[in-house]
C-alpha cells in the first residue's frame, strides 16, 4: 500500500491519509472487501502516530468508505446510500461554485473541469 504524506502541508496528517486512501478507492487501488493495514502497521510504515491512522479510519468510517470488522479489521465498504452522499456533495458544491461564480470562471469551464477529473477516474458514469 503506497501512502504519500507530505509533512510539509498545512492540511492535517489524518485528512491526507483519508484523502490518499479515498483517492485509491476511486482508481481502483483499493476495491470493495479489500482489508487495510492495521493502524499500528501503518503507522509504522508511514512514520506517523497511530492516534493519526485511527483518526482517519473513524473518518473514513464515518463517511462511509470503510467498515471495521473484529476480525479483519478496516475493511473498504463503499456506502451505498447514493442521495446522503449527493446531498452532501450539493452542500460542498454550493460554495465551490459561489466561489467559481465570484472569480468570473464560466459553466463551461466548471464543465471541462469535471469532465477532466471524471476522465482521470476512468470515465464513472
Amino acid at each position: 500500500m503506497i501512502i504519500e504524506i507530505d509533512f510539509n502541508s498545512d492540511e492535517a496528517l489524518y485528512l491526507q491519509l483519508r484523502n490518499q486512501i479515498v483517492l485509491g478507492i476511486a482508481t481502483s487501488r483499493f476495491r470493495e472487501g479489500d482489508s487495510l493495514p492495521s493502524v499500528r502497521q501503518l503507522a509504522e510504515s508511514i512514520g506517523i502516530n497511530m492516534h493519526t491512522v485511527n483518526k482517519a479510519y473513524t473518518v473514513l468510517k464515518q463517511e462511509g468508505f470503510v467498515k471495521v470488522d473484529r476480525r479483519k479489521g478496516a475493511v473498504i465498504a463503499i456506502d451505498i446510500d447514493k442521495l446522503r452522499t449527493l446531498e452532501e456533495l450539493r452542500k460542498e458544491l454550493l460554495v465551490i461554485l459561489a466561489k467559481c461564480s465570484c472569480k468570473n470562471i464560466t459553466r463551461e469551464e466548471i464543465h471541462a473541469l469535471i469532465d477532466e477529473i471524471y476522465e482521470y477516474y476512468g470515465g464513472l458514469e
